[in-house]
C-alpha cells in the first residue's frame, strides 16, 4: 500500500480554485454528493455564474491571474475563512503546480489531485520519461537527458535521423518546441528552443525526440486511489489541434484496435504506478501512421476534455476525485469498465477561425444553447455577459453522444447550428467544417489537419452556400404566400431561420 495511503472523514466543503465552466461543473457533482462549494473570483468575474452557483463565494484579487487565480497564498487563505477542508483546482492555473500542491499539505489541508512528489515528477518531461522506464514503456527515439552542448546534441539529432524535435523538459502547449528538418538548422533552432523555454518556464532545459511526421495524440484517462488500485478508462482522441491546443475530440478512437487499446490502456497504469499517482490524470501518447505508439507525457490533473471519457462509460470523474481524496478506495475494477457508444467534444473559444484562430473579446449579444437527445453543454456564460482578456478564452465544451461515431457526428452538426452565438466569432463554424470533412469522418486524420485542410476560405464558402439555402427557401416561402393571396391556403413557416448557421 502506497505511503500516502489514509482513510479519513468524507469532504464536507469544498473549495473550487478555478473559475468559468470547470468551477461549474465540479461544483454540480459536489452538490449531488452533499458537499458544500466555495467559490473563489477575480474582481473581474464578480458577476460570472460559477459565482453565484456556490455556498460561498471569496474575491481573492484584481482581475490578472497573477494577482487573483495563481496566487495559492489567496486560496488557502480563502479556505481557513470559510471552513472548508478540501481544494479542487481544476485544470489550468494552480492545477498541476507541484509547490501549490506542497502548500496545500503543509497547510493540514486536501488537494483533489496527486501528491506534490508525483507532479513535480511528471512535470518535467525527463523525469516523467525516466519514470515510465522503469516499466519498458515504450518511448520515441532520442535523448533520455537534457542536452546542453550543441555539438553533442547535433550529433546525436543524426543519429536519430530527421526529422527531429527539440522539445523543452518544462514545456507545454507547444512552447519551447522546434521541429528541425535539417542538420544546417539545428545549432540556430536549439538556441531558439532554450531562449523560449528560459522565458516561458525560467528553464531552458530541452531534449532530442525523433519527428513523428503524421502522428496522431491518443491520451488514456486513468484514476488511482491511496490504496494502490489504479484503472484506466481507456482513450481520447485528441488530434484535431490548432497551435500544439485541442479544439475537438472524441472517445473511442476511430483507429484503435482491442489489442492495442488494452496495450496502451496497460502502458497507462504502469506510468501512473511509478510514482503511485492518485486521484485523476491522462497518459499521452503519440500514434504514428503504423499505429505504433509512444509515451509523451502525464497530465496530472483533470482533461477539458474529460466529458466525452463520462458519456461512454458512465463514470463521474469529478465524484471519483473526491472520493478518492477523502480516502475512499475505487468502487469499481478494470474489468467493470466498459465503452458504451460514442463520444465527440468541440471546445467552443472565443475565437476567429477565418483569422488564425485569434481570440475575439467581446460581449455576447445572443446566447442560446442547444438541447435535446445526446447533446450536453458544459458553459459558464450567458447572454450579456463580456469575454475576459484575461483568460483562456474557451466559453463552452460543446459535447455529443450517440450509439456510433456517426451517429455523434451528425448530433454535433444538429447541435451547432442550434447554437446561437453574436456578439463574437467563436470556433463553432470550424467544428462544422471538421464533422463534414471526408477526412474526419473516415477517421483518416492526424494532428497536421487544420494545416492540410482548413483554410479562411473553408468558412465563407460555407456561409455562401447556407445563405442560398436560406434564399432559395425564402423564395419558396414568399412564392406560397403569393400563390396564398390568389385564394390557396397558405402554410405559415418560419423553419429556413432554424437551418441558418450563425456566428
Amino acid at each position: 500500500m502506497p505511503e500516502n495511503s489514509k482513510l479519513q472523514a468524507p469532504i464536507s466543503k469544498l473549495l473550487i480554485a478555478n473559475r468559468g465552466e470547470i468551477a461549474l461543473r465540479i461544483m454540480r457533482s459536489a452538490k449531488e454528493m452533499g458537499v458544500k462549494t466555495v467559490a473563489v473570483y477575480s474582481e473581474a468575474d464578480r458577476n460570472a455564474l460559477h459565482v453565484r452557483y456556490a455556498d460561498e463565494a471569496v474575491c481573492i484579487g484584481p482581475a490578472p491571474s497573477n494577482q487573483s487565480y495563481l496566487v495559492g497564498e489567496k486560496i488557502i487563505d480563502a479556505c481557513k475563512l470559510t471552513g472548508a477542508e478540501a481544494i479542487h483546482p481544476g485544470y489550468g492555473f494552480l492545477s498541476e503546480n507541484a509547490s501549490f500542491a506542497q502548500m496545500v499539505a503543509d497547510a493540514g489541508l486536501i488537494l483533489v489531485g496527486p501528491s506534490p512528489q508525483a507532479m513535480e515528477t511528471m512535470g518535467n518531461k525527463l523525469a516523467a520519461k525516466a519514470a515510465a522506464l522503469k516499466y519498458n514503456i515504450p518511448m520515441v527515439p532520442g535523448t533520455e537527458e537534457a542536452v546542453q552542448d550543441v555539438d553533442e546534441a547535433k550529433q546525436r539529432a543524426i543519429e536519430v535521423g530527421f526529422p527531429i524535435l527539440i522539445k523543452a523538459a518544462a514545456g507545454g502547449g507547444g512552447k519551447g518546441m522546434r521541429i528541425v528538418e535539417r542538420a544546417e538548422d539545428f545549432e540556430e533552432q536549439m538556441q531558439l528552443a532554450v531562449s523560449e523555454a528560459t522565458s516561458a518556464f525560467g528553464d531552458g532545459a530541452v531534449f532530442i525526440e525523433r519527428y513523428v511526421t503524421s502522428p496522431r495524440h491518443i491520451e488514456i484517462q486513468v484514476l488511482g486511489d491511496s490504496h494502490g488500485n489504479i484503472v484506466h478508462l481507456f482513450e481520447r482522441e485528441c488530434s484535431i489541434q490548432r497551435r500544439h491546443q485541442k479544439v475537438v475530440e472524441e472517445a473511442p478512437s476511430s483507429v484503435l484496435t482491442e489489442e492495442i487499446r488494452q496495450k496502451m490502456g496497460q502502458c497507462a497504469v504502469d506510468v501512473a504506478r511509478s510514482v503511485n499517482y492518485t486521484g485523476a490524470g491522462t497518459v499521452e501518447f503519440i500514434l504514428d501512421e503504423n499505429l505504433d505508439f509512444f509515451f509523451l507525457e502525464m497530465n496530472t490533473r483533470l482533461q477539458v476534455e474529460h466529458p466525452v471519457t463520462e458519456l461512454i462509460t458512465g463514470i463521474d470523474l469529478i465524484k471519483e476525485q473526491i472520493k478518492i481524496a477523502s480516502g475512499e478506495k475505487l468502487s469499481f475494477s478494470q474489468d467493470d469498465l466498459k465503452i458504451s457508444g460514442h463520444a465527440i467534444e468541440l471546445r467552443v473559444y472565443a475565437e476567429d477561425p477565418a483569422n488564425n484562430f485569434l481570440p475575439d473579446i467581446g460581449t455576447l449579444q445572443t446566447y442560446n444553447t442547444p438541447k435535446g437527445n445526446g447533446v450536453r453543454v458544459d458553459d459558464g456564460f450567458e447572454r450579456g455577459m463580456e469575454i475576459p482578456i484575461y483568460y483562456d478564452p474557451m466559453i463552452a465544451k460543446l459535447v455529443t453522444y450517440g450509439k456510433d461515431r456517426g451517429e455523434a457526428m451528425e448530433r454535433m452538426i444538429r447541435a451547432i447550428e442550434e447554437y446561437d452565438i453574436t456578439g463574437i466569432e467563436t470556433t463553432l463554424g470550424f467544428g462544422k467544417f471538421v464533422m463534414q470533412h471526408e477526412a474526419f469522418r473516415t477517421g483518416n486524420f492526424d494532428t497536421h489537419f487544420v494545416g492540410k485542410y482548413f483554410k479562411a476560405e473553408s468558412l465563407k464558402k460555407q456561409d455562401e452556400t447556407e445563405a442560398l439555402i436560406a434564399a432559395v427557401i425564402a423564395a419558396k416561402l414568399f412564392a406560397e404566400k403569393e400563390v396564398g393571396l390568389g385564394g390557396t391556403a397558405i402554410k405559415n413557416s418560419s423553419d429556413w431561420r432554424k437551418n441558418r448557421l450563425k456566428y
